[in-house]
């Protein structure tokens, strides 16, 4: 990997970990089109190196906010029984699934959020 490159991949992880500190989860929504547009990873590449990413982010983000007294574990771990199911099914279907479908529904859920965010 070339230094032009791994200075693409700083700025896409810290754009993603801004992203998580500032609205407690989200930085994959910015870093998988930050690697399939400005890293040139392939979809599938950027979907999986996004979860690998955006894991120890969340730690880190999870942390600060336990810290800060802002986390009440009774109320997140309804969600996060919830997420870890839904990321273990979501992690066995990712392996065959289509990548134009992925990335529309992606496309969606990205278009969903934003409309949200104004409403």
């Amino acid at each position: 990997m070339e230094s032009c490159s791994k200075l693409r991949y700083a700025l896409a992880g810290g754009l993603a970990g801004v992203t998580n500190g500032l609205f407690g989860g989200g930085g994959g929504s910015v870093l998988v089109p930050m690697l399939t547009g400005y890293c040139r990873l392939s979809q599938r590449e950027a979907f999986a190196t996004s979860v690998a990413v955006v894991l120890p982010l969340c730690g880190l983000s999870v942390t600060i906010y336990l810290l800060r007294g802002n986390l009440d574990w009774m109320e997140a771990v309804p969600y996060l029984i919830g997420g870890a199911v839904g990321g273990f099914v979501g992690g066995r279907w990712f392996k065959g699934m289509n990548m134009g479908w992925l990335k529309r529904a992606f496309g969606l859920l990205l278009i969903y959020g934003g409309v949200r965010c104004f409403l």
